[in-house]
């Protein structure tokens, strides 16, 4: 039996993660996937938030598990997040989420709800998980060069005579449909065993071993993949690189649901054995969040991002979306919590200095003040929260 102190103050808690939830959805995992899209004008601002809404919430149920566990329970070692600390981390990391929507400024939610967890945790007194600290940073470190120089290299490749973009639009279309074949999806894993792959299951059925008939299983897919992109390209060279775009800001928008529910309800997973509630609930309370943040507040971030950093066609922003969901899906799978305002960010920059003329459209200022937005949510969030806590601890405890 559940007192009635824990129930009270896990529906803080709720409250609390659930305005995080609505923060993101405004903010990161709303505003950046169709951003791209909406620059090349292959879908409006409005459109485009509604689809990432619900793209997100789906990405939320299906794909949110491993990140919602590693910001729960892997970022402090030696004490269990209570609900004053989740409650603090998470006011604190969407307040200042919140900021950057208001002022038009992509703050980080990775950023900000990693400090605020790890400033939360370090005052209760536990300890620092260094090896994931280290997974962490490195991927963070490495998401501008490897989102940013994939997609410079695909713009340079579009833009090239060598070979017929058509071509290499159906080439792209195959690796996309390879990487797709092969996410993880809670429903299709056996109980108990985690996810599973289309592929996985389709192979399966397959004679011969497992892994032949995962192989064959992908090579399928990415072959049907390419083919019905060939096909829309036959009726038309921009109309297909319009209809591919769209295709892929939808992936990247599923993606970002199954990254970024994490840092909402994470800091809940501890508690939420308190009260025996399971996690499928905590993603889809979580993805609902995330889906009316998308829908009330994620077209004016939409519009900064896809306008303000960089001059946007069709070709560069498949060049920018196709690194952005490599790195959001090994993300997923690897459990780290990501940015996608890093990940859209970086991979625009890299296909806007692609382009003919020096920056490429990009603003050398804006990204300036950027990067100072992100460096100062990640040490800002982790002081304040470290302060917060203690000075309320000091108070209530």
């Amino acid at each position: 039996m559940v007192d009635i102190a824990t129930f009270g103050t896990f529906a803080v808690a709720a409250v609390a993660s659930l305005f995080m939830a609505w923060a993101i959805g405004a903010g990161s995992s709303g505003s950046t996937p169709f951003a791209p899209a909406v620059g090349a004008n292959a879908i409006s601002v409005m459109r485009a938030g509604f689809l990432v809404g619900l793209l997100g919430f789906a990405g939320a149920v299906l794909q949110g598990a491993n990140v919602s566990e590693a910001v729960g329970t892997g970022l402090i070692g030696g004490v269990t997040l209570s609900s004053l600390a989740a409650t603090i981390a998470l006011l604190i990391a969407a307040g200042l989420v919140a900021i950057g929507i208001f002022t038009g400024y992509p703050i980080a939610t990775a950023f900000t709800v990693t400090g605020a967890v790890i400033g939360t945790g370090l005052a209760m007194g536990g300890d620092p998980a260094w090896a994931k600290y280290t997974e962490i940073a490195t991927l963070w470190v490495l998401t501008p060069f490897v989102g940013g120089g994939i997609a410079y290299a695909v713009a340079r490749a579009l833009r090239a005579e060598v070979v017929a973009e058509e071509y290499l639009i159906v080439v792209l279309a195959a690796v996309v449909g390879a990487i797709v074949a092969n996410i993880e999806f809670a429903i299709l894993g056996s109980p108990g065993a985690g996810g599973a792959s289309i592929a996985q299951v389709a192979g399966g059925s397959l004679p011969g071993p497992a892994i032949a008939g995962t192989a064959a299983a992908t090579l399928v897919i990415a072959a049907a993949w390419a083919g019905a992109i060939a096909l829309d390209l036959n009726n038309g060279t921009e109309r297909g690189e319009r209809h591919f775009l769209l295709i892929l800001g939808g992936l990247v928008a599923f993606s970002a649901g199954g990254s970024q529910v994490g840092l909402a309800i994470g800091p809940l997973i501890p508690l939420s054995g308190e009260l025996e509630l399971p996690l499928i609930a905590m993603l889809v309370g979580g993805g609902f969040g995330l889906l009316i943040g998308s829908w009330t507040g994620a077209p004016r971030m939409i519009k900064a991002i896809s306008q303000d950093y960089s001059s946007l066609g069709p070709r560069r922003s498949i060049a920018a979306l196709i690194p952005s969901f490599i790195i959001a899906q090994a993300a997923v799978f690897y459990g780290i919590p990501v940015s996608f305002n890093e990940i859209i960010v970086s991979a625009i920059i890299g296909s806007g200095y692609a382009a003919a003329g020096a920056g490429g459209g990009v603003s050398p200022r804006k990204m300036g003040f950027t990067v100072l937005a992100w460096v100062g949510s990640l040490a800002g969030s982790i002081v304040v929260s470290y302060v917060g806590y203690a000075a309320v601890a000091a108070i209530l405890l």
